[in-house]
């Protein structure tokens, strides 16, 4: 009695196993939702590290199907899934803080490239001894980089926007500078 018990035993697991079936269509969505992020710019750009996750669990998940441990591989199937879709909602996230941050570095640039120039203008008239044609060129520079700036924020660049307009600020700054070192200079 005991060895036909032991050999039901045997022969119900060896069903259970061979019964087992791999989650194809766990692992088909996993995929899908995966392929969807890595070809959404916005989660490339901004949800870099979900998608980083979602590509290591769909990596987990292929081997631990391929090794028909289905439940494992299920489970890599649903977390590839989630950090895919935590990569979308990042991107968007991401655009729109993207989007806000290159409002405030655009914000006022244009009228501290005109209060600029209006300062080298009166340091020329006040006769301050400065090298013009150079600051001229930086002025000139400037526009130009606000024009840049503003082609950067029609094509969606960002973070193109807020890096020239950092260039540029830090380029009237220099103007600034050397504007108002001159003007002791002048006094004495």
């Amino acid at each position: 009695m005991k060895l036909k018990n032991l050999f039901f035993i045997l022969i119900t697991i060896f069903l259970a196993a061979g019964c087992a079936k791999p989650p194809i269509a766990e692992m088909e969505n996993a995929r899908e939702a995966v392929f969807r992020a890595e070809n959404d710019n916005d989660a490339v750009l901004y949800g870099g590290s979900s998608l980083a996750r979602a590509r290591d669990a769909l990596k987990r998940m292929q081997s631990e199907a391929d090794s028909k441990r289905y439940d494992a591989a299920r489970v890599n199937a649903a977390e590839a899934i989630a950090a895919a879709e935590k990569a979308i909602a990042d991107g968007k996230t991401g655009v729109v803080k993207a989007k806000s941050d290159a409002v405030s570095a655009i914000s006022g640039l244009k009228q501290e490239i005109d209060d600029t120039n209006r300062n080298v203008s009166a340091a020329r008239y006040s006769l301050l001894d400065l090298d013009y044609n150079a600051l001229d060129n930086s002025i000139r520079y400037a526009y130009s980089g606000y024009d840049q700036v503003e082609a950067a924020q029609a094509e969606g660049r960002y973070q193109d926007v807020v890096n020239k307009a950092m260039e540029v600020r830090s380029n009237l700054a220099g103007i600034n500078s050397l504007v108002a070192n001159a003007i002791p200079a002048r006094k004495k």
